[in-house]
């Protein structure tokens, strides 16, 4: 039987979201509120039974095979899996108002990493053990992102990295020998592939450009891989500088020049998959899930074995990733906390990454899968993927981080619109960041 999903909004009760409309929260949280919760008190993980796990929704339905697992052997303490939306804005606001009014509906948190910073610092996850999680097998870019000011506070569910598909068949029939590393070979090769018949009404390439996370992580990509940064070591903010205009004016000017499909400017990473997997681009940024559904061969994709893919490319050679991915936290405010963190014990292990592989593309924490015969022959792209995870970039580790990517992405998405010219958006968005980080 499979496990019962519920959604947030029949979990929340009216009380808690009346309170949740008393405190007024928005997408941007209260991100430097004061402590609420007694960490010494929380941090014994005492109590068992039975908890909720919350996270986005699972497509591939290997998370809820893991559920199904543990709930097979633990029947005092099931788990029941709730659903956020897709939307990575959205799931965080809900997660913060959740802890805002400390509800102890959500047990075990499925963070985006870039959420860490704020949610340690408010003291809505717990400090977790270090034996928590098997450090040494993991790469250490994971392990790292899990970590608040040294202290680990997450345990590395799956990471990510940006990966490049591209028409592999299209750049047989055009001659072209090897994929394209940098934008300008990006652009020479869709020249000769869109005078292709079989081209026809395709444009050449797409990102995830909607006003939301997925656009701070595409324009992040973009000014790292033109050698820029978006704050510098010390957290202070760097985009007005000629690296950043470099890399916006990359994404500007595709929109300008009719390299990017005009309704990319509302692409999130589902709409980015179903443009290229229906043949509609010919190159992809995007993240490793999309493997599965790209190779499909019940007739659902029309590229399956027709693409190929590397890393993403930059202005002078390959681009540089941001480091996505996911950890699972606990909650200060859920009443069964050795519960939770067996039950993370055992979702984040490696055996069970190894089994969710079966049924999904994300990227496993732990290094040895990447050169594991077995995993890459099902998963030839997985050289590739560990070359763009040791690569990458993290976003803005900072406490702040609801408001530092609405400033990223208002006025990145003011230039990709013409709204404003790239120096002025980058100007503003240096004043924005500029002044969020002095709070």
């Amino acid at each position: 039987m499979r496990q019962r999903r519920h959604t947030w909004q029949t979990l929340l009760t009216g009380t808690a979201l009346a309170t949740a409309a008393a405190v007024g929260l928005t997408g941007c949280g209260g991100t430097t509120a004061e402590p609420k919760a007694d960490a010494n008190a929380a941090a014994a993980f005492e109590g068992r039974g039975p908890i909720n796990y919350v996270s986005s929704r699972d497509a591939s339905g290997a998370a809820n095979k893991s559920i199904e697992e543990w709930n097979a052997a633990h029947p005092d303490e099931k788990v029941t899996f709730i659903e956020l939306p897709d939307s990575a804005d959205q799931q965080r606001q809900q997660l913060v108002q959740n802890a805002q009014i400390k509800s102890d509906t959500f047990s075990v948190l499925n963070l985006d990493v870039v959420w860490n910073s704020e949610f340690a610092a408010n003291k809505w996850i717990l400090p977790l053990p270090e034996d928590a999680v098997p450090s040494g097998q993991m790469i250490p870019a994971t392990v790292d992102a899990a970590k608040y000011r040294d202290n680990l506070v997450g345990a590395p569910y799956y990471t990510d990295g940006a990966l490049f598909y591209f028409r592999q068949d299209l750049l047989t029939a055009a001659g072209i020998p090897a994929a394209p590393k940098t934008w300008d070979e990006m652009k020479s090769a869709c020249e000769k592939i869109l005078a292709l018949p079989e081209a026809a009404d395709m444009s050449c390439y797409t990102g995830q450009f909607d006003k939301n996370e997925a656009l701070t992580v595409n324009f992040s990509e973009a000014v790292a891989s033109a050698g820029g940064t978006v704050v510098d070591a010390e957290g202070k903010p760097t985009v007005d500088t000629p690296e950043a205009k470099e890399g916006l004016s990359l994404l500007v000017d595709g929109f300008k020049e009719g390299l990017f499909p005009s309704d990319a400017i509302t692409y999130l990473e589902e709409q980015g998959r179903r443009a290229f997997q229906d043949g509609k681009v010919v190159f992809l940024r995007n993240w490793p899930f999309l493997y599965s559904s790209l190779s499909a061969t019940d007739g659902s994709s029309k590229v399956a074995g027709k693409f190929g893919i590397t890393s993403i490319p930059g202005t002078d050679g390959t681009g540089v990733s941001t480091l996505g991915g996911r950890n699972l936290a606990v909650s200060p405010f859920t009443a069964n906390k050795a519960t939770a963190l067996d039950f993370i014990k055992f979702f984040t292990s490696e055996e069970q990454a190894r089994k969710r592989l079966e049924l999904s593309s994300r990227a496993p924490a732990y290094a040895a899968l990447y050169d594991d015969p077995a995993v890459v022959a099902k998963r030839p792209f997985f050289p590739t993927l560990l070359e763009s995870l040791e690569n990458a970039q993290p976003r803005p580790k900072v406490v702040q981080y609801g408001a530092t990517t609405k400033a990223i992405q208002e006025e990145a998405y003011a230039a990709l619109t013409g709204e404003k010219d790239t120096d002025t958006a980058l100007k503003d968005m240096q004043a924005k960041l500029e002044e969020i980080s002095a709070k």
